[in-house]
C-alpha cells in the first residue's frame, strides 16, 4: 500500500479537502470513488462537512484500512438527508447496492447463503440462495454454517417438496417420488393435498425459521388434540408426526438461558491478523443457531465502528430481529442503531453490553466460541503457510509461491475438448480468477496441443495487459507428465517468458503421486502438508475442467434431441434450454409456455409439444392448453 501523502505533498488531497469544506453541516451519506469512478466506500454522517473533511486531514493518524481507502479516492459525492436515522437507512441500502470494497461486507467468494421462502409463488418453496432480491420472498440469514442441512431438515420436518416440479402446473402429472413414500414430502404433485394444507405447512416452517418453536409446538399440540376429539384421526396423526419431529429438534438444541428468553448474542474477538464475530440466536432459552464470520482485523478497526458495521449488515435482510441484542463491544452510534433496528423489527430493540448476571454468562459463551474459532483459524493458517513453503522446497523455489495456477484438459474422445485453469492464492482457491477454454485450433484428441493452446491464449492475454489476466503465476502446474511439460515449455520459449512449471503425475489408481520437472520426478511424503496442497490443487483443476466439459456435452446432447424436431434449429433449441433449463421442464411445459419462449411461434410450439406427447395429439384433450 502506498503511503498517503499530506495535502501539501499531494495536490489532489488538498482539492478533496477544499471540496469537503464546501459541504453543509447536515446529515447525509457520502460516496468515495476511485480513479475509474467506482464507488469504493459508502458512509453516513451527522454533519457531512466534518465527517468527509476528516478523511483528508491528519492522514498520518488514519487506521491502515482508512489510509488504504483514502490513497485511492479521486472524488466523492454526497446525498443530504432529513436526519441521521434517514442517513443510516440510506447508507445500508447503498452498501447493499454497490457492495463497495472498503465497507464491511458479509461475503466470501460466493457470499454467505440465505434461506429463502418464495412467498410470492402460489406454492411457496424453501430453498438455499446466495442472493437477496426484491421478489416478495422471505429471507433468513445470512448464515456461515451448513445451511443446506438446515434446508433439508426443514423440508423433511414440514414435509415440503425438494424436487424441481412446478406447482400447480405439475399437479396430477406424475406419480409421487420416493420422498413421499418415506414420509419426507406431502406430495402436492399427487393432487390429494389441498392448497390450504400446503400453506399451513409453509406458515409453520416460517414460524420455525423465526425462532417461534415453543409457540408452534403448543399450537400443534392443541390442534392435534382437537382433531382427535373430532375423530379426524388422519389429521391428528399428521400433526402428531410433525410435533414429534419438532421435539427431536428441540432436544438437540442446547439450553443456554431461561425458558422465556429470546435474544441474539454477538461476540467479537481478534488476534494479530484476524477478527471473528460469532452471532448466536437464542429462542425460548435454546441455542437455535450459531454462526462465525471471519474478517481481516483491519476491517473491524476500531472495534466500536466494526461492531456497528457488522450489525447494520447482519440485520439488513433479517426478519427475525429479537427485542434484545447482547454485544461484546458497544457499537458506534448505539442509540441510532437501536432506532434503525427497531424500525426494521416494528418494535423496540435494545442493544446492551452486560457486565454481570445470566446475560453476561451467555455473552461470555459467544466470546469463548469466537476465541475457539480464532484458534482453529490460526491452526488452519499455519497449515496453509507450511504447505506453501513445502511446495516451494519441492519445486526449488527460493520463496513460497503466492499465486499458483494449474491447468487441465478434459474431453470424451474428440468431442467438446476443453481446458480449465484454477488459481490458488496463499494456498486457498481463488475462484473469481478461474478460467475455462473451449479448444479451437486442435482437431481430434491431442492433449499436448490442447494444453499448448490453453497456455498460449492465457499468456497472450497477459502480454496484452487484459484485465483478469495481468498477473503471472509464481508457479504453473500442469495435470500431466513429461509430454505436457515439453509442450508448455515450447510456448514459454516462443513468448519469451520464464515461469517455473511442473507436471502433476498420478499413480495407476488416478491419485496424486507427485511432480515431474526437468530433472525428473519429485515424490513428496503423502502425509506432508505440501503433498496435501498439491493433491487438493490437482483434484480441483480436474473437477473444474470436467464439470465444464460435461456441461457442454450435456447441452449438445439436449440440443441434438431438440433439433430433430421440425422447425427447431440450433437457435430455437438454445432459447428453449435457456428459458426452461432442462428437457424435463420442456416436456412438462404447456403450449402457452412454449409459445412464450423467445423465437417460438404457435406452429413450432405445437411441434415441440407433440414431439413429447405424441404426433397428432390434441393439447386441448390432454390438459396442455389449446393453441
Amino acid at each position: 500500500m502506498a503511503p498517503v501523502r499530506s495535502p501539501k505533498e499531494n495536490p489532489r488531497l488538498e482539492e478533496l479537502r477544499q471540496k469537503a469544506r464546501q459541504l453543509p453541516l447536515l446529515p447525509g451519506v457520502y460516496f468515495m470513488k476511485n480513479a475509474e469512478g467506482t464507488i469504493i466506500y459508502v458512509g453516513k454522517a451527522k454533519a457531512l462537512r466534518n465527517r468527509v473533511s476528516s478523511y483528508f486531514s491528519g492522514v498520518e493518524r488514519h487506521t491502515p484500512k482508512v489510509a488504504s481507502m483514502v490513497a485511492q479516492v479521486e472524488d466523492f459525492n454526497t446525498i443530504v438527508t432529513a436526519n441521521e436515522l434517514e442517513a443510516l437507512v440510506l447508507e445500508c441500502s447503498q452498501i447493499k447496492h454497490y457492495m463497495p470494497r472498503y465497507n464491511i461486507l458479509l461475503k466470501d467468494d460466493k457470499s454467505y447463503p440465505y434461506i429463502r421462502v418464495t412467498m410470492a409463488e402460489e406454492y411457496p418453496r424453501i430453498e438455499l440462495t446466495r442472493r437477496r432480491e426484491q421478489d416478495g420472498s422471505l429471507y433468513f440469514g445470512p448464515y456461515s454454517g451448513k445451511v443446506g442441512e438446515v434446508v433439508d431438515l426443514i423440508r423433511k420436518t414440514f414435509r415440503l417438496p425438494s424436487c424441481t416440479r412446478s406447482f400447480p402446473r405439475d399437479i396430477g402429472k406424475g406419480r409421487p417420488c420416493l420422498h413421499h413414500a418415506i414420509k419426507n414430502c406431502m406430495a402436492p404433485c399427487s393432487g390429494e393435498v389441498s392448497k390450504e394444507q400446503y400453506h399451513e405447512a409453509v406458515r409453520e416452517a416460517v414460524a420455525f425459521l423465526e425462532g417461534r418453536q415453543g409457540e408452534l409446538m403448543k399450537n400443534l399440540e392443541a390442534r392435534m388434540e382437537q382433531a382427535a376429539e373430532e375423530l379426524r384421526f388422519e389429521e391428528a396423526a399428521r400433526l402428531r408426526d410433525r410435533l414429534a419431529a419438532l421435539r427431536r429438534i428441540e432436544q438437540s438444541q442446547k439450553v443456554v438461558d431461561a425458558p422465556n428468553v429470546e435474544r441474539d448474542v454477538i461476540g467479537l474477538r481478534s488476534d494479530e491478523k484476524t477478527a471473528v464475530v460469532v452471532a448466536m440466536t437464542i429462542r425460548g432459552g435454546r441455542l437455535t443457531a450459531s454462526d462465525s464470520f471471519f474478517f481481516d482485523k483491519r476491517e473491524l478497526e476500531p472495534p466500536e465502528a466494526g461492531m456497528a458495521a457488522f450489525l447494520k449488515q447482519h440485520y439488513l435482510g433479517r426478519v427475525d430481529i429479537p427485542k434484545e441484542i447482547l454485544v461484546s463491544v458497544d457499537p458506534e452510534d448505539g442509540e441510532l442503531l437501536e432506532q434503525y433496528l427497531g424500525e426494521r423489527a416494528g418494535r423496540r430493540v435494545h442493544l446492551r453490553r452486560p457486565q454481570r448476571g445470566d446475560a453476561r454468562r451467555v455473552l461470555e459463551l459467544a466470546e469463548r466460541n469466537a476465541d475457539q474459532a480464532l484458534a482453529q483459524s490460526a491452526d488452519k493458517e499455519e497449515k496453509l503457510r507450511r504447505s506453501v513453503e513445502e511446495l516451494a522446497e519441492l519445486t526449488g523455489l527460493s520463496v513460497p509461491p503466492r499465486r499458483i495456477e494449474a491447468v487441465d484438459i478434459s474431453n470424451t474422445g474428440a468431442s467438446e475438448v476443453v481446458g480449465g485453469i484454477v488459481v490458488f492464492v496463499d494456498g486457498r482457491p481463488s475462484r473469481k480468477d478461474y478460467k475455462r477454454y473451449k479448444i479451437k485450433t486442435v482437431d481430434g484428441q491431442d492433449d499436448y496441443e490442447s494444453m499448448r493452446e490453453v497456455i498460449w491464449r492465457r499468456l497472450r492475454r497477459y502480454q496484452a495487459g487484459d484485465e483478469g489476466f495481468d498477473t503471472l503465476p509464481d508457479l504453473l502446474l500442469l495435470d500431466g507428465g513429461k509430454g505436457h511439460l515439453s509442450a508448455v515449455k515450447e510456448v514459454l520459449q516462443e513468448l519469451e517468458l520464464e515461469l517455473p512449471v511442473f507436471g502433476m503425475v498420478k499413480d495407476d489408481r488416478h491419485r496424486t503421486r507427485g511432480l515431474v520437472g526437468d530433472d525428473g520426478e519429485i515424490t513428496p511424503r503423502p502425509v506432508s502438508a505440501g503433498f496435501q496442497l498439491l493433491a487438493a490443487i490437482q483434484e480441483e483443476v480436474h473437477r473444474y475442467a470436467i464439470t465444464y466439459h460435461r456441461s457442454l456435452r450435456g447441452k449438445r446432447t439436449f440440443s441434438s434431441q431438440l433439433t430433430a424436431i421440425p422447425g427447431i434449429g440450433k437457435t430455437r433449441a438454445a432459447a428453449l434450454l435457456t428459458e426452461l433449463k432442462t428437457l424435463s421442464a420442456i416436456k412438462a411445459a404447456s403450449l402457452e409456455e412454449l409459445q412464450s419462449v423467445p423465437g417460438m411461434n404457435s406452429r413450432t410450439a405445437l411441434a415441440v409439444w407433440q414431439h413429447f406427447h405424441g404426433e397428432g395429439t390434441d393439447p386441448r384433450q390432454t390438459g396442455g392448453s389449446a393453441p
